[in-house]
């Protein structure tokens, strides 16, 4: 897969009516991005089809009002100038994130053992180890040439952690635990004499599958990601499946969702409507790590791009303040539904469900963001969508998980909400939504970006 291949044509006009369509394309989305650098590639190509102009950090931007996107490695930023605005004008960013966990190839990429060929991997963020065995998986990411171009490249189905058979330990079922280096190598192919040992390259694969000479590779990003194609299943829904099956969807649901609504807003500027503040889309790399590089939330690039946009409309250091000071920043990224078999690992009173619209999520110790006038912010938006909403919090016992919402909140002073659609097997290989909330998060994501607001 290059960084100039297509997936099914995005679908900035769907209303509610149209979840079927809306799906589908979330999940070529998904098909079309197996690591963060294609999230971001392909983000790009679809806002850059919808109109907007892609800059390089290395240049000078345009001042003038109209629609513009800048890549930096797998994050991706993207954001709207209205012809009316001012030094002062408010920015609504809806944040998210572009990396999933996984696993990420390792330099001496290729094992030989005991006649099997292995990808050396090292674990990426917080997997479910379990998820990934005993599924094809793809190699995807990221390839830096002799000649200093970057190219993407994807496999196909090349690669299996395969578990070990029950004959071989009969107590598997009482609990697996997995070595994380012994375990959870990748097998490619069969060595079966020195020769075949001798000219195995795992990395070879990959830099084939992008028509680039191995030889000319002196640096690479690569990642594993499920192969099978995301579906829809379920009883409900009239045979159509009320949920939907995918990788990736922490945090490409969001990531998405951000893509749509801002090509939703484009087509309403030039329809002549203007919004009363600079819609945005921030969905950076590394969350899953902790945020902490140059296109993480914790890193300079949100600050760095905003200072160019005010700079841009001649805002002084005063006005840039008063901007920031009335701004909205959502940090959307993917929440828990409650499940069933594990009733007990919920707050008993807050118990989300699939299909009941988007999470507010909240936290006492500031996990995450959201606070009064953040959430009566959310509740506007919601009734301005005509989506409904739910509130997560988590069991006392259970330590709460994190986003870019506080890091951001922290970094620049911006009014932070945390929300997000629920999921259930959420850091699996393979997680699961409600379809509807595909909609809903869309809907709401639109909403924020151009409703009228009285906080």
């Amino acid at each position: 897969m290059s960084e100039n291949s297509s997936a099914t044509p995005s679908v900035p006009g769907a209303g509610p009516r149209d979840v079927d369509a809306l799906v589908e394309d979330l999940g070529a989305f998904v098909t079309a991005a197996p690591s963060s650098y294609h999230a971001a590639a392909e983000a790009a190509r679809r806002l850059t089809a919808a109109g907007f102009t892609r800059l390089d950090e290395q240049q000078d931007w345009p001042t003038a009002p109209g629609h513009y996107l800048v890549v930096r490695d797998g994050a991706v930023l993207a954001w709207i100038v209205p012809e009316a605005a001012t030094p002062t004008t408010p920015l609504r960013i809806l944040g998210a994130h572009t990396d999933s966990p996984g696993f990420k190839l390792k330099p001496k990429s290729t094992v030989v053992s005991h006649g099997w060929v292995q990808a050396g991997t090292e674990v990426y963020g917080g997997p479910l180890l379990n998820s990934w065995l005993d599924r094809e998986l793809v190699l995807a990411g990221r390839l830096v040439t002799r000649d200093g171009a970057t190219r993407l490249a994807a496999t196909g189905p090349v690669a299996r952690i395969p578990q070990l058979a029950i004959h071989l330990d009969r107590q598997v079922n009482d609990g697996l635990t997995l070595d994380k280096q012994a375990h959870t190598g990748p097998v490619l192919s069969v060595a079966a004499d020195a020769e075949a040992a001798a000219s195995a390259d795992v990395l070879g694969v990959v830099a084939e599958s992008a028509g680039v000479d191995p030889a000319q590779v002196d640096g690479y990003d690569v990642v594993v990601a499920d192969a099978q194609a995301p579906a829809r299943f379920g009883a409900g829904r009239a045979g159509r499946g009320e949920f939907l099956a995918s990788g990736r969807l922490d945090n490409l649901s969001s990531v998405h969702a951000g893509v749509v609504s801002l090509e939703q807003a484009a087509a309403r500027l030039e329809r002549g409507e203007q919004g009363a503040a600079i819609p945005m889309l921030a969905a950076f790399d590394h969350e899953e790590l902790g945020s902490a590089s140059r296109s993480g939330a914790a890193g300079p690039f949100l600050e760095e791009v905003l200072a160019r946009i005010q700079e841009g409309l001649g805002a002084t250091a005063g006005q840039r303040a008063q901007a920031l000071a009335a701004s909205w920043h959502l940090s959307s990224d993917a929440g828990h539904a409650v499940h069933p078999n594990y009733p007990g690992h919920h707050d008993p009173a807050n118990r989300p469900l699939p299909n009941g619209g988007p999470l507010l999520k909240i936290n006492a110790n500031q996990r995450y963001t959201t606070d009064a006038p953040g959430a009566a912010m959310w509740a506007q938006v919601c009734r301005a969508a005509g989506v409904p909403s739910q509130e997560f919090v988590s069991h006392n016992a259970i330590p709460c998980g994190s986003t870019i919402g506080p890091i951001t909140a922290t970094r620049l002073g911006i009014r932070t909400v945390d929300v997000g659609m629920p999921l259930l097997s959420m850091h699996s290989a393979r997680e699961m939504c409600g379809v509807d909330d595909v909609a809903h998060l869309r809907d709401a994501v639109a909403a924020f970006f151009t409703a009228e607001l009285s906080v």
